[in-house]
């Protein structure tokens, strides 16, 4: 869902993230969509929020009067991950969507379970105090009511529930067991590179919508037409506002994957003990999967480079160097005019643009699951069922032993930043106990919950695919 504060309108760049504006909350949605699975509900029910419910990567602003210092970066570009700038963060998501806490309120307190499962973008959900302000906010006065699930979740265990992020290099957690580390003697929580991009070049590049890859994974060709359009006028610099942030996004990732987590080894056991209460498994389980996470994308450099786009940068201004270099030279013997510095970047320029063209974005390019790793799942848990989220693209499919689903998003994506064509609709996942497969398993089914709308539709498969289409209109 990714819950963020609310974006005030700028009259001098009107579309500036403008998809942040409470105009586009999905809070009544999810608001009616518990209520109508209330109604219907013949007993207890479980809702489980698979990860990205809170964007803590997306909030910018910083108090008035911080309790300790924000450094210069902080400043431009939001607050770290330390625990009282987690909290700031939590309780401005809390202040502008109190119709979401409210509905979370009303389903814990009619007998329903509500699980959190930790994803990319609320792992800052990892530090108590932030636990504490989101149960005071539902107005449940103890953890035993909502439970708060690291990576994953086994419900009734039949299901595997994970957010995903586990699985995609460039958003999985280095260490989702022992998530801090010490940044000048402080902890904070280890932001994967993935999400370090957002903090620091998107969230100044607010005509890209974070929710939606195809606004800011892009052709060369593409960025150019997008440029012109929307930020020539309002955003010049904007080659610079990549740079610098790119520049920074690599130091940090790097500079804080090298940095060892934060271990007591007398609570070892008891960390990981924690994590298989939470998620309702054994010990043994919670090793074997962290053992199954990929490894980050910080352990190749080259890699963070190239998604940042920095080894384009790199090479531009080697031609623009070379170029100068060339006329100055010629300059020596003959003097000519500076304009000729033109003449060697229009021979280069092939050799770029071949280059550009030859490099495609690696984000999402492997599946999250696959058969080798949905036969470990099934082996590691005992699930029949396996449910994730991350990508974006609600899917429904047998894969391996596994009957896997992706319960696709609900944060408002548009196609421009005018805000004007919603990209995809609101899906959830809905495991049924009333249908069970020979094994015992729970149904999964995919439904749509469609925007501004009052009653839930299920979706149903075409194998050959893998699109959607309404088959079933309930109430």
């Amino acid at each position: 869902m990714h819950l963020s504060d609310a974006e005030e309108l700028d009259p001098a760049r009107p579309h500036w993230k403008a998809y942040k504006r409470a105009e586009f909350f999905v809070d009544d949605d999810v608001s009616n969509l518990l209520d109508w699975a209330n109604e219907r509900s013949q007993g207890p029910m479980e809702l489980v929020l698979n990860g990205d419910i809170f964007d803590f990567d997306n909030i910018t602003a910083v108090p008035d009067e911080p309790p300790a210092d924000v450094n210069w970066l902080g400043e431009v570009r939001g607050l770290a991950s330390e625990s009282w700038m987690s909290v700031y963060k939590i309780e401005r998501i809390i202040a502008d969507h109190p119709v979401f806490f409210d509905a979370l309120g009303r389903w814990v307190k009619h007998g329903h379970a509500l699980v959190f499962v930790m994803g990319n973008h609320d792992l800052e959900l990892h530090w108590p105090d932030v636990q504490h302000r989101i149960l005071a906010a539902i107005g449940v006065g103890t953890e035993e009511q909502v439970r708060f699930c690291d990576w994953f979740y086994v419900s009734e265990s039949d299901t595997f529930i994970s957010h995903g992020h586990q699985y995609d290099p460039y958003c999985s957690a280095r260490s989702p067991i022992d998530p801090l580390i010490s940044v000048h003697g402080r902890p904070r929580v280890q932001i994967p590179f993935g999400n370090l991009a957002e903090r620091y070049m998107l969230n100044g590049m607010g005509y890209f919508n974070h929710h939606a890859t195809s606004n800011y994974i892009m052709s060369l060709k593409e960025y150019v037409r997008f440029f012109v359009k929307y930020m020539l006028r309002t955003q010049p610099l904007l080659l610079w506002t990549w740079f610098w942030g790119a520049m920074v996004t690599l130091f940090v990732t790097l500079r804080d994957y090298l940095r060892p987590s934060m271990r007591d080894p007398m609570l070892v056991e008891d960390k990981v003990a924690g994590v298989a209460a939470r998620a309702r498994v054994t010990p043994r389980v919670v090793r074997q999967l962290n053992a199954l996470s990929v490894p980050s994308a910080a352990t190749d450099p080259m890699k963070v480079v190239r998604e940042l786009w920095l080894d384009r940068g790199v090479l531009l201004l080697v031609m623009i160097w070379a170029a100068f270099q060339a006329v100055s030279y010629v300059n020596w013997v003959l003097p000519i005019s500076p304009l000729w510095v033109l003449l060697p970047l229009a021979l280069l320029t092939p050799v770029f643009l071949m280059y550009s063209f030859k490099v495609k974005p690696q984000v999402f390019e492997a599946p999250l699951v696959n058969q080798k790793r949905s036969e470990l799942i099934a082996k590691i848990t005992g699930a029949h069922n396996c449910v994730m989220g991350h990508t974006h693209i609600p899917e429904l499919r047998r894969i391996g032993p596994l009957t896997f689903a992706n319960c696709g998003f609900w944060s408002p994506a548009f196609a421009e930043p005018e805000c004007l064509t919603r990209i995809g609709t609101q899906t959830f996942v809905w495991l049924r106990p009333d249908v069970v497969d020979p094994a015992g398993a729970r149904r999964v089914e995919l439904w749509e919950w469609p925007p501004g709308g009052d009653a839930a539709r299920s979706f149903a498969p075409r194998p050959s695919s893998g699109v959607f289409e309404p088959v079933q209109v309930a109430g």
